[in-house]
């Protein structure tokens, strides 16, 4: 897939184009519907499909006090869309002059000029230009203006639920520790991805040594706690199965900020200071508690490591995994 950052990295030529818009944070299931039918409408076009995105969240410029964290970064939501068989994804830096830019103007030198779009596929409730004064119907007034056709997708829901795929509702079940519904509307387990760094070693000396991530990742992480799930080391491509810990371990009260642990199951002897992972949060185990005294935590975290292994072997993926 061919990332441009700016419309005038797009090269002449490149089109004619079928381009989705969206925020597409967390690449989920409803965003994936919609690159589906793109990767259709491009198919059936003999067009190159496009995603067409921004660099951070819009609410980040224009309401800076309501804006959330973003369920995964710029580059990890790129790295998920170059998974979908895309053409090209072009990433707007949202600033203060995209922000102003009239409906009009975005329609006819982004689409129309840099992308030769004959399709645009939008959700509902999309809207672009400044103030918000582009919506679908705009889009569709302008289209035979400047040759080109506008889908509108509809939401995507959960079998058994009334509420729409968002990444709203995602971030609220990651704050919740709810790691398995999120992955049910993300597609996909949700994931860190990190350096592993020095910390205090208490693992180590406890019995259960862990890979600590260092605190620049490139998703938003799960509520404290203790989860089974998997370690990619992505030096040596593989996969480990895992016991992992959210949070400050209150037990001790020495951590100032929260750390993501992952204790490799079965492995005591494992290197892993400096390599590039990513931890995988497939179960929520327990929440995160201080105890007193250090046996009783001992007996907890083998309790914890039994469970997880017990839960990743019922996944049936426990083994060790090598691409």
């Amino acid at each position: 897939m061919i990332v441009f950052r700016d419309p005038s990295e797009v090269p002449d030529g490149f089109g004619p184009s079928v381009v989705a818009i969206g925020k597409f944070d967390g690449v989920h299931t409803g965003h994936r519907a919609v690159i589906d039918r793109l990767l259709q409408d491009a198919a059936a076009a003999d067009a190159r499909a496009v995603a067409v995105t921004f660099d951070r969240n819009p609410l980040a410029v224009l309401r800076p006090d309501r804006c959330p964290e973003n369920v995964v970064s710029t580059e990890r939501k790129l790295e998920l869309l170059g998974d979908l068989e895309l053409d090209a994804t072009l990433v707007l830096r949202f600033d203060e002059a995209l922000a102003g830019l009239e409906a009009e103007d975005f329609v006819r030198q982004i689409l129309v000029d840099a992308l030769q779009v004959e399709t645009v596929l939008v959700g509902r409730d999309f809207r672009f230009g400044r103030g918000g004064a582009g919506d679908p119907e705009l889009l569709r007034r302008l289209g035979p203006q400047h040759g080109f056709t506008v889908d509108v997708v509809e939401d995507v829901f959960r079998p058994g639920s009334d509420r729409r795929v968002s990444s709203s509702w995602i971030r609220e079940l990651l704050a919740e520790g709810d790691v398995e519904q999120a992955a049910d509307l993300l597609g996909r387990a949700p994931d860190v991805r990190g350096e592993v760094v020095h910390g205090l070693k208490r693992g180590r000396e406890l019995g259960f040594p862990t890979a600590n991530l260092s605190d620049v990742v490139d998703a938003l992480v799960p509520a404290d706690g203790v989860y089974a799930g998997w370690l990619v080391d992505h030096d040596t491509g593989i996969r480990h199965p895992a016991a992992v810990s959210v949070g400050t371990n209150p037990t001790f009260d020495d951590v100032l900020h929260r750390q993501v642990e992952a204790h490799v199951l079965d492995e005591t002897t494992l290197d892993l200071y400096g390599h590039d992972v990513t931890v995988e949060f497939t179960h929520r185990l327990r929440g995160m508690v201080a105890f007193e005294g250090i046996e009783k935590l001992k007996v907890q975290m083998a309790a914890d490591v039994d469970a997880a292994r017990e839960l990743l072997a019922a996944d049936g993926d426990a083994a060790p995994w090598h691409p």
